[in-house]
């Protein structure tokens, strides 16, 4: 497969993940502070929590809340800033914003310990969670989060290759992309994350008018985070190393090199860490192979019963 169709296929993926949000879900729920979250629920027993990645919401797991809920009661939420919600903006706003509001969210409907199923920013967002709030969790199946600084904790002989790549995401992603921000120019940090991201400066560029207006709409959670807050705030070694939570991660051979490194990290410093990686997928595994990450997910579950 070339570097072209690679690129459309990739096109295609984030065209699905881009859809509009459909008719709003007809549950919130207040956790405090004046925020509110939107969710659907449904379905009985032992809760699952899907948490969405950047540029999306809810929706983004619209294709995965009937199959779990034949076991599980599912709640999928849009975060903070992801539509439908409406919530005032704040200063310091970053995952670990995101991570508090889960845990708010898990305690307002009293939901106990749950099963946390992230993928990208809703990844880092489990790992926060699991971090900062272990009880609540009972484990978690993340999805390349981008735990960026974990890049400085790697092992001796990939020791320099993380450095290298965390100066590059800093220089050519973050760094321009808060400039942008901070400028209030939306469409040039939203370009920059794309091209970034996909390899390629015509990225942005590339995709239809549609597209790019859909991801302009999704990115409000980066004017309210960009300008004060941080884009990949950093978890720290030890803070891994305790989180005794099981996690597993899923990770995709043909992602963005930087987060399967970063998976290298949290490997080896996660004390109990299963992985699974799909070698035809890239970041979006969770749409590109649903049946497969359903099964792995659904397999880890029931291999970590309540109890």
């Amino acid at each position: 497969m070339n570097f072209w169709t690679k690129f459309v296929l990739s096109l295609a993926v984030w065209h699905a993940l881009l859809a509009p949000v459909r008719a709003a879900p007809d549950k919130t729920a207040e956790i405090g502070n004046n925020v509110v979250l939107h969710f659907v629920e449904k379905g009985q027993g032992t809760t699952v929590v899907f948490v969405h990645g950047s540029l999306g919401n809810y929706t983004y797991w619209e294709g995965q809340i009937d199959a779990f809920a034949t076991r599980y009661h599912v709640i999928a939420y849009s975060r903070r800033y992801n539509a439908p919600n409406t919530n005032p903006a704040v200063t310091g706003y970053s995952a670990i914003v995101d991570s508090d509001d889960l845990a708010a969210l898990i305690r307002h409907l009293q939901l106990g310990k749950v099963y946390v199923v992230g993928h990208s920013y809703g990844a880092l967002t489990g790992l926060f969670l699991a971090a900062r709030h272990p009880e609540l969790v009972r484990a978690a199946v993340l999805a390349e989060p981008p735990a960026m600084n974990l890049l400085l904790n790697l092992p001796p002989e990939r020791a320099a290759e993380g450095k290298r790549m965390f100066a590059d995401v800093q220089r050519r992603m973050v760094g321009p992309m808060r400039a942008a921000f901070v400028r209030h120019d939306k469409e040039a940090g939203v370009g920059i994350f794309m091209d970034y991201v996909f390899g390629n400066p015509g990225a942005w560029a590339g995709m239809s008018a549609r597209d790019r207006s859909e991801a302009l709409d999704g990115a409000h959670e980066w004017e309210v985070m960009l300008p004060d807050g941080q884009l990949f705030p950093p978890i720290t070694a030890a803070s891994v190393r305790r989180i005794h939570v099981p996690v597993l991660l899923m990770s995709g051979a043909r992602s963005y090199p930087f987060l399967g490194l970063i998976d290298v990290a949290l490997k080896d410093l996660l004390p109990d860490c299963h992985s699974i990686v799909f070698p035809d997928a890239g970041h979006q595994m969770w749409l590109q192979h649903p049946a497969e990450a359903r099964a792995a997910a659904l397999d880890f579950f029931a291999a970590h019963p309540p109890g």
